[in-house]
């Protein structure tokens, strides 16, 4: 089984069919499961995930209801129930936001902008998308971290690929990042330096740093 969630929700089984998880709370508890793959999740940790600040009078159960549901669209014996918690018994890496966490952490200990192209190859957009579940804390941080983890590994294979030479190549992605992101220091500086390496004109880097061009003479 492939869980992916850096874009849009999707779950494939081995054969790679894809597999409907309906509902927001249903795809909300296996989100929570799948980046803790293969580990025990306790059960205050997922009713959070799931209910916020406005779980059910009878949390415990209504959560034991919830992973029978998800139990039934999963392959069989996809879900680990133990006293205090539950485990999805998948490998890591069959989550894209866990192998990406894996691979930009390798990319940092060998300086090596292919394993930093890789990991940012598994996104396919706007992290946990068509899940739709509101009033959840743990939701949303999970998706500002994953947010947040996706522009510092840009912008660590952006000063990878500069520090190669590769500058030039990147002037286009870099000026669209930062005019996305304008006060992300590390890319404003990324595209200077890449001007610098491409051969930009002074118009453009005038622009970028707020001051006007020189004016020949």
């Amino acid at each position: 089984m492939q869980i992916g969630i850096l874009g849009p929700f999707e779950v494939r089984t081995a054969d790679g069919v894809l597999t409907d998880v309906p509902g927001a709370r249903l795809r909300g508890l296996l989100i929570a499961l799948a980046l803790e793959a293969g580990h025990l999740v306790p059960k205050a940790t997922l009713i959070d995930w799931i209910w916020g600040e406005h779980p059910p009078a009878d949390a415990t159960n209504a959560l034991q209801r919830l992973v029978s549901r998800l139990r039934k669209v999963l392959p069989e014996k996809s879900v680990e129930g133990q006293p205090n918690g539950y485990r999805l018994t998948v490998a890591p890496d069959a989550v894209d936001a866990v192998r990406f966490e894996r691979l930009v952490g390798r990319a940092r200990d060998d300086d090596d902008p292919r394993r930093l192209r890789e990991a940012l190859a598994l996104w396919r957009g706007a992290a946990l998308q068509d899940v739709g579940l509101r009033d959840s804390a743990a939701f949303d941080a999970a998706v500002t971290r994953l947010d947040g983890m996706r522009l510092t590994a840009m912008e660590d294979r952006f000063d990878a690929e500069i520090g190669l030479g590769r500058g030039g190549d990147l002037v286009t992605e870099l000026t669209d990042l930062v005019a996305a992101h304008p006060v992300r220091e590390r890319l404003v500086a990324a595209l200077m330096r890449a001007l610098v390496g491409g051969g930009g004109g002074e118009e453009e880097r005038g622009s970028l740093s707020g001051l006007p061009p020189r004016q020949g003479v």
